[in-house]
């Protein structure tokens, strides 16, 4: 009901009940209105919800032109503003009315442990309703206290604007993350009541970084000389890179200094894979030979990452207690699990450039540089074979090797978590001009509504998810959203019908099989039914026709490829380890 319905009505209920109460005129401004016109000031042209939240305010959403998309759960509406915000670099929102306020934090985990700007809005409870078991009603404080950086109720109409404002500064300032705000009323119906002119907004806040800050001057001058002094330095990359959008500095940076870097899979694009200083993704999900140039350094940068198990290898690569220094926007996080010879606090890009205007290569380190090429070498040689071989099933690497050559310049990929990553950060090469990746933190199927939004924040760019049959099984309704909204992705499902990243768990006893392989599920049959496009690949050179046909389709495209249950990504190298384990586990 809109809002000029719901005042005359008010009158006129008033007027039967015998006051003397004048029909006044519909209210200039409203919650919904203020929602509405925050979303448009902040350049966020997407909102990702489940109805009914905020009715009136989709309709004031609609009339401006933005897109208010529906999706068939709230933790998939959430993936999607995340995917969004990752992509765009914009602020994602998301919304559930009352009873989905648990769905949609589930969500924002993900977003949370990725630095990610996220707004998400929730109905609630009233005074009059509290306490009194009202239809839905639930205390959703903590739900949201351990998910988002902010979780604040909305109680009154003259508190929307800025209570709005405060959330999207507090999710994109510093170390971003999710913010949360709990409307009153069922599906917020405080939007409907009149509020007063909101002050301007602040656009500067709708986009990561609103400020960069760029580090004090003397420490990054300590910095540049003890980078310079050091005979085996390397730079560890992280998620920061992405939020800061700092990719251009930091290669700029390892060429400049001649260092090399590895990066943590959020960050993988950050770095070609032909670019002679990069080694590749380091930590758990890796590359073994970026694990060994790691461990072989002297001294390690960490620039944008949280130091965390997985781009660690839970804190063995590097050992604690190596020489490190770390740059960061969240003083929280410098020296986190590190102890630092130097910390600096501000954002990478900004630190970065600084750092790069005043270092020079030290030409004493030709046999580290040396040492570097010859890892390149190595993991060249050795992963050739199985990204080469004939074998079928086809194998994952075989697979990723094939999605690598065929993806198109700018191509942005989203991966999943579990082998998807894994895969992704020993096969996948991201070479071509404007290529990017997204990946999950750590919730699986996240990739694919993530990639939904990731398109919707950049609609002209090809948008690729890449995801395991587990991983795409979480949330394929959101395939006939995708159709609804002519969100056109291409979907990547590497089907070898099982979770056989948890394959060992089992002793390969049959009677234990059901707990890790799958019923034959035919994804390419399940994505024609839904009406989208349809591939299905089994053998080796046809995946490189079903993507270019999948891109050129008039709609979503969803590629099944057929690949060995019993390939399972090998462990990760670490310190002790006696070479590489270049093969995947059979």
């Amino acid at each position: 009901m809109s809002e000029a319905v719901v005042a005359s009505k008010s009158s006129h209920d008033a007027g039967h009940a015998g006051h003397a109460a004048e029909v006044r005129p519909p209210a200039q401004w409203t919650g919904n209105k203020v929602f509405a016109e925050a979303l448009a000031a902040y350049g966020a042209d997407h909102f990702f919800y489940v109805p009914v939240i905020l009715p009136g305010a989709v309709v004031e959403m609609t009339a401006r032109r933005l897109n208010p998309i529906v999706a068939h759960t709230e933790k998939a509406a959430a993936y999607m503003a995340d995917g969004y915000a990752r992509a765009s670099g914009r602020i994602g929102v998301c919304g559930s009315q009352a009873i989905g306020a648990a769905n949609l934090a589930a969500g924002l985990l993900d977003a949370f442990m990725a630095r990610s700007p996220v707004l998400a809005v929730t109905g609630s409870g009233t005074p009059e309703t509290g306490e009194r078991n009202f239809y839905q009603e639930a205390d959703q404080r903590g739900f949201f206290a351990g998910v988002t950086k902010m979780s604040s109720r909305v109680g009154s109409p003259t508190r929307f604007a800025d209570l709005i404002r405060q959330a999207v500064r507090t999710a994109v300032s510093d170390q971003p993350g999710p913010t949360h705000l709990e409307i009153a009323g069922f599906w917020g119906s405080l939007g409907t009541e009149e509020a007063p002119k909101p002050p301007a907004f602040e656009p500067q806040y709708g986009a990561c970084p609103p400020c960069r800050p760029s580090g004090d001057p003397e420490r990054i001058a300590t910095l540049a000389k003890r980078l310079a002094a050091a005979a085996r330095p390397i730079v560890v990359a992280g998620s920061g890179i992405r939020a800061s959008q700092a990719a251009a500095q930091l290669l700029a940076f390892v060429r400049k200094a001649q260092i090399p870097v590895a990066t943590s899979l959020d960050a993988k694009a950050a770095i070609p894979d032909s670019e002679p200083f990069s080694v590749g993704v380091v930590g758990d999900y890796s590359r073994d030979t970026a694990n060994m140039a790691v461990s072989e350094a002297d001294f390690v940068m960490f620039v944008g990452t949280s130091t965390g198990s997985m781009v660690t290898r839970n804190w063995t690569v590097p050992a604690v207690g190596i020489a490190a220094a770390q740059i960061d926007i969240e003083p929280r996080e410098l020296g986190r699990n590190y102890p630092l010879e130097i910390g600096v606090l501000g954002d990478p890009g900004a630190v970065l450039n600084k750092l790069a205007a005043i270092i020079a290569p030290n030409p004493g380190r030709s046999d580290w540089l040396a040492r570097i090429a010859d890892l390149r070498r190595q993991w060249a040689e050795q992963a050739a074979k199985l990204e080469a071989t004939s074998a079928l099933p086809l194998r994952p690497e075989r697979i990723m090797r094939e999605l690598s050559d065929a993806l198109p310049e700018g191509a942005l990929v989203v991966v999943d978590t579990g082998h998807s990553a894994a895969w992704s950060c020993r096969h996948l090469y991201l070479d071509k001009r404007g290529q990017g990746l997204l990946r999950a933190a750590g919730s699986l199927g996240w990739s694919f509504p993530a990639s939904l939004g990731a398109k919707c924040g950049q609609p002209d760019r090809p948008v690729v998810c890449f995801t395991g049959d587990g991983g795409f099984m979480y949330h394929m309704p959101e395939m006939e959203t995708a159709l609804r909204y002519g969100i056109r992705t291409v979907t990547v499902v590497n089907n070898n019908a099982s979770f056989s990243q948890e394959k060992f768990l089992w002793r390969d006893e049959e009677t234990l099989s059901r707990n890790w392989r799958f019923s034959p599920v035919d994804f390419a049959g399940a994505a024609e039914a839904f009406g989208c496009a349809a591939f299905r690949v089994e053998r080796q050179g046809e995946l490189a026709p079903a993507l270019s046909a999948a891109f050129a389709a008039d709609r979503p495209a969803v590629i099944e490829v057929i690949s060995d249950p019993m390939v399972a990504a090998p462990p990760s190298w670490a310190p002790g380890s006696p070479g590489p384990a270049y093969g995947g586990a059979v």
